[in-house]
C-alpha cells in the first residue's frame, strides 16, 4: 500500500513538471511574437518609402520671382537701322602715260594727303617729245619772222608802184601760215608738257590708299581718255567726311516723313551712329540724302547720312548702327531687356496675375535705351512684369513675387 501511494506521489509531481514547463514555453513563443510584430510595424514606419510618401503629402513651396511694374519715362521716338559706311570719293589710279614704273612713293594702307607723289613714270621719252616740240617752235618763229618782212616789203613796193597787189596777197597768206604754224607748235609743246607732267602721279585727294598693284620696272599702259586698256596701280578712298548709307522701310519711310514734314531745322536731320557691337551712340552725322524712288523688289528706300571722320577711324565697309529720331517726347513704357523673350518674329514678357498665376503677354517691342527696352504695344502700366526668376516662370504656373524696382539710365541711352 505504502510503495503504491510513493509512486502515485512522484508520476504527479512528473506531471506537475511537464504543466510548468509547457506553459513557460508558450510564454516565450508569444514574447517572441510580439517582438516580431513590433519590428515589422518599426520597419514600415520608419522605411524610405514611407518616409516619401509623407513628404510626398506635404505641400511644396512656391518658386519666388522678382516682378515690377513698367517704368513710364517721357521720350522721342527713334528707328534704328544697320548701315554701311562708304567713302565720299573714291578713285582708280590709273596712268594717263605708257611707259616704264621708276618709282612708288607710300606704303601699302598708308593716308595720303592731296598731291603727294605716288608712283613716277620713265619721263624720258617725253623729255624728247619736248624737245623736238619746242625746237618746231623755234622754227615756226623764225618763219613767221621771215614771213613778216616779206609781207612788209611786199606793201612798200606795191605802194612804189614797184610790184604788185598779188604779191602783196601771196606775202599776207604766208604770214598767216607761218603764225599758224607757231601757234602749233606751242600746242605741241603744252602737248608734251601734259605727256611729262603725268610721268609723276599724285594723290588727287587726301585718303587712305591700297595695296600697290603693279612692281616697280613693270611696263604700264596710260591713255588720257581711257579708249584703251590702261594698267591699275592702286586704289584711294577719302575718309573725312564718310557717308553710311543704309535702308529704310516704307513704313519708316512714312514715319520720318511725317515727323520731317511737321518740324523744320537741322535737329530733324540729325543723326546718331554705334560702331560694331557697341550699343553706346557716340558718334552723330547728318541725315542729307533720301532716294526718290522705292526699290519694288525689296519694299525698301536707299538713304543716307554723312559722318564727320577727323580720327579717321571709320573705314569704308565697315557696318554700324545709325538711329533717327522720327517723334517729339511722350510717355513711354520701359522694360529691362533681359524680360524680353524672342519668339521667332515676335517678343514676349511673363507677367503675373492677381492670384500669382504666370501669364505671358505679346508686345511690339522699340529700340534699347541704355539697358531698357521700348515697349510699343502690348503692355499696360499696371501690369506686374517678372524681371528675375524667369527660369522658374512657365506660363500657368504659381508663384511667389516679391517686388522689385526698374531704374533708367539715362546717361547710357
Amino acid at each position: 500500500m505504502v510503495t503504491g501511494t510513493e509512486l502515485t506521489s512522484d508520476e504527479r509531481a512528473e506531471s506537475n513538471g511537464r504543466r510548468t514547463n509547457g506553459r513557460a514555453s508558450a510564454k516565450l513563443w508569444i514574447a517572441a511574437g510580439l517582438a516580431g510584430i513590433a519590428l515589422v510595424g518599426a520597419w514600415l514606419k520608419y522605411s524610405p518609402g514611407e518616409s516619401r510618401s509623407s513628404a510626398d503629402t506635404r505641400p511644396a513651396a512656391l518658386p519666388q520671382v522678382v516682378v515690377s511694374k513698367p517704368l513710364m519715362q517721357d521720350l522721342d521716338t527713334r528707328l534704328g537701322f544697320l548701315g554701311q559706311f562708304s567713302a565720299v570719293s573714291q578713285v582708280e589710279l590709273r596712268a594717263q602715260v605708257g611707259g616704264t614704273l621708276t618709282g612708288i612713293f607710300f606704303k601699302d594702307g598708308d593716308i595720303v594727303r592731296k598731291g603727294d607723289l605716288l608712283f613716277t613714270i620713265d619721263p624720258r621719252p617725253y623729255e624728247i617729245t619736248l624737245a623736238e616740240a619746242t625746237a618746231q617752235l623755234d622754227v615756226a618763229s623764225a618763219r613767221l619772222e621771215l614771213a613778216d618782212l616779206q609781207l612788209g616789203r611786199a606793201k612798200d613796193l606795191e605802194q612804189s608802184n614797184a610790184g604788185s597787189m598779188e604779191n602783196v596777197d601771196q606775202r599776207t597768206s604766208d604770214q598767216r601760215a607761218a603764225r599758224a604754224a607757231v601757234e602749233d607748235a606751242k600746242a605741241r609743246i603744252r602737248d608734251a608738257q601734259f605727256d611729262l607732267d603725268h610721268c609723276r602721279i599724285t594723290a588727287p585727294f587726301t585718303g587712305r590708299i591700297g595695296t600697290h598693284l603693279v612692281s616697280v620696272g613693270n611696263l604700264i599702259a596710260g591713255s588720257r581718255t581711257a579708249t584703251s586698256p590702261t594698267t591699275l596701280l592702286a586704289t584711294l578712298v577719302s575718309l573725312d567726311p564718310i557717308y553710311l548709307d543704309f535702308d529704310m522701310s516704307e513704313s519708316d519711310f512714312l514715319t520720318y516723313s511725317k515727323y520731317r514734314e511737321r518740324l523744320k531745322g537741322a535737329h530733324v536731320q540729325k543723326v546718331e551712329v554705334a560702331l560694331g557691337d557697341d550699343k553706346r551712340y557716340t558718334r552723330s552725322g547728318v541725315f542729307d540724302f533720301l532716294d526718290n524712288v522705292l526699290d519694288r523688289s525689296s519694299g525698301t528706300i536707299r538713304a543716307r547720312a554723312t559722318v564727320p571722320n577727323s580720327d579717321l577711324v571709320l573705314t569704308p565697309g565697315q557696318f554700324a548702327l545709325v538711329r533717327v529720331v522720327v517723334a517729339t517726347p511722350s510717355p513711354t513704357l520701359l522694360v529691362p531687356d533681359t524680360a524680353v523673350l524672342p519668339d521667332q518674329s515676335q517678343h514676349t514678357v511673363m507677367t503675373v496675375s492677381a492670384d500669382g498665376t504666370v501669364a505671358p503677354k505679346q508686345v511690339e517691342v522699340g529700340d534699347v535705351r541704355g539697358s531698357l527696352r521700348v515697349i510699343r504695344l502690348g503692355l499696360e502700366p499696371n501690369d506686374r512684369i517678372i524681371v528675375d526668376g524667369l527660369l522658374h516662370a512657365a506660363p500657368g504656373t504659381k508663384v511667389a513675387t516679391q517686388d522689385g524696382t526698374i531704374r533708367y539710365d539715362g546717361g547710357r541711352d
